[in-house]
């Protein structure tokens, strides 16, 4: 079940307060907790040197800093280890770009396979390191828990410097566990005092170079590193770090640069993808950008992904492009055909009895890389927590899990007996775990459970709008006025509007498979599309019948044509 209710009325004061705004941004700031003149002039109007923090006051950023600089002036083997994901490779280009600009040479790139290696560093990779005489690493968005791994790179006579942004190990003494680093850029650390702790992997790797070009004048532009947010943005948004503080900073700029960048693979994946770069959103990174980057660790080789952001080199950014889009499209299919099989079991279940408050369905040949995109689907087709798990080789199984329905799936996971899972992690609509074969034909019951003593209102659903209009507010000037708020993500999520006792004029499927859903409604000034990709197999509206519609308002320019339309969230 769902239900929809909106935001309630703003007080009188706020209106006086935030009166040089129109009302439905009064409305928004006010909700987001902006609710001072001078909150929302800063937040409606970025600044770069105003939002961007010292870097040096980061914790054992002077002692990161010195160690990189003494490694250039010796000449000395560098390796930059970056996570496999959309993060950890704009990150490592963030660095790439910064050694090349200076001239500096003696470095590299190291991705890590994902099923080969795993997640961070690996004691295979560091022995290779040593048997290849370097002497620094670098991590981007890994390392934090790596304490074994550190241990081994010291005794081998190599420095590790961490920037991560994940959360550190805690002892059962509520302290935390570090590596024995030469310096952790990591503003989550106990002992860290940066005035912003939400920073992605992208971004804690951009505040080392914004430190080292303060440290020291390697003859380049002043300003130079701007040119970096374009990497820098799509990790912010990809992550879903809060885009809040500087991370909307970060993304805001970023977007801007995104919109110039002169790199060969960006341009060659946006002409493969047909998309204009002088108008790229948050919904672009997100939606198209960031999953052709991911396919490539989910697919194939990540280090190629890399190679696509970093290349100067047109005609391999466009042999690149091409890659990554087929892996893309390989990825497509084999997440359908997980979609497919997963609804056939549960079609049977249903014809058996009905679904569970939490459903669990897996197969040992499922990819686990590719299984949070197939939860994802399922969770949005039935309505509740959904885990997938799979195993494809590997000896542990693994999975992924996604909620929409109020109950953090991080907490789900935590409130089963202890022992239940071997890892897990994540935040509250989307987590990963893995667990021993022999515990996973009773997961489903022990998550049940568990999900009946978190929540009230089992298998509810609630859709919290912003306000309520109707279809003639929905106009270029009324969009204009809610993008100010842009871009929007987690911590600042885009607006819900809802609509009631609407009636569509057509109704029409679209997409190879017709999972896509388009509404045609009728406004004073013509028509309006309203659409939802991977529609829910129970959405089935039809012409002339009232609907209740909460759905949030965007521009495409899709086909280089702009067109306003509703973006759809649930309906009744």
């Amino acid at each position: 079940m769902q239900s929809f209710a909106v935001r309630e009325e703003i007080p009188e004061q706020a209106h006086e307060i935030l009166k040089a705004y129109p009302e439905i941004v009064r409305r928004l700031l006010w909700h987001r907790g902006i609710q001072s003149a001078g909150d929302a002039a800063l937040f409606l109007a970025p600044d770069y040197e105003r939002d961007l923090h010292d870097p040096f006051e980061i914790h054992d950023m002077d002692r990161a800093v010195t160690r990189i600089l003494s490694a250039i002036d010796a000449r000395e083997k560098i390796v930059i280890f970056g996570d496999y994901d959309a993060d950890g490779i704009p990150g490592s280009v963030v660095l790439h770009d910064f050694f090349k600009k200076i001239g500096y040479e003696n470095f590299s790139n190291y991705i890590p396979h994902r099923y080969r290696e795993g997640y961070s560093l690996n004691e295979g990779a560091i022995e290779a390191f040593a048997a290849d005489g370097v002497s620094l690493v670098i991590t981007v968005d890994s390392g934090i828990t790596d304490i074994a791994e550190v241990a081994l790179a010291n005794k081998l006579g190599i420095d590790v410097i961490v920037t991560d942004h994940h959360l550190p190990l805690v002892g059962t003494d509520g302290v935390q566990k570090l590596p024995s680093a030469y310096a952790i850029i990591n503003s989550k650390k106990d002992d860290c005092g940066y005035a912003f702790d939400q920073l992605c992997g992208a971004g804690t790797a951009f505040k080392l170079v914004q430190a080292l070009l303060k440290a020291r004048d390697f003859g380049i532009a002043p300003g130079w590193e701007k040119w970096l947010l374009d990497v820098v943005g799509i990790s912010t948004v990809a992550d879903m770090v809060p885009l809040v503080g500087e991370n909307r900073a970060l993304a805001y700029f970023g977007l801007k640069v995104l919109r110039k960048s002169p790199r060969p693979g960006i341009h060659a994946l946006l002409k493969k993808l047909r998309m204009n770069q002088r108008t790229l959103s948050e919904d672009d990174i997100g939606f198209m950008i960031a999953p052709r980057i991911n396919a490539a660790s989910r697919m194939g080789e990540p280090i190629d992904a890399f190679s696509l952001l970093s290349t100067n080199d047109l005609l391999k950014a466009g042999a690149l492009a091409e890659h990554l889009q087929k892996l893309n499209d390989q990825r497509k299919g084999k997440v359908a055909a997980i979609v497919r099989e997963a609804k056939k079991r549960l079609a049977a279940r249903l014809a058996g009895g009905g679904l569970r408050e939490v459903i669990v369905v897996g197969d040992p040949e499922w990819m686990p890389g590719i299984l949070g995109l197939a939860a994802n689907s399922l969770m949005e087709s039935y309505g509740r927590p959904v885990f997938v798990w799979g195993r494809e080789g590997s000896e542990q199984i693994k999975g992924s899990c996604r909620s929409n329905n109020g109950v953090s799936i991080v907490a789900l996971m935590s409130r089963t007996p202890e022992g239940t899972f071997l890892d897990l992690g994540g935040h509250t609509d989307a987590g990963g775990f893995s667990i021993a074969q022999e515990k996973i034909h009773t997961l489903e019951d022990e998550l049940v459970i568990a999900y009946s003593a978190l929540s009230s209102r089992e298998g509810e659903r609630q859709v919290l709008c912003d306000a309520m209009l109707s279809m003639d507010d929905m106009t270029d000037a009324f969009y204009e006025e809610i993008a100010r708020l842009a871009p929007f993500g987690i911590g600042n999520l885009k607006p819900i509007f809802l609509f009631e006792n609407i009636y569509p004029l057509r109704v029409e499927r679209f997409g190879k498979g017709k999972e896509h859903l388009k509404l045609i409604f009728q406004t004073s000034r013509g028509e309006l599309p309203a659409i939802s990709f991977f529609a829910p197999e129970e959405w089935r509206p039809a012409t002339g019948v009232s609907l209740t519609v909460a759905a949030s308002l965007e521009k495409s320019f899709f086909g280089g044509r702009a067109e306003l339309r509703l973006r759809i969230v649930d309906m009744i």
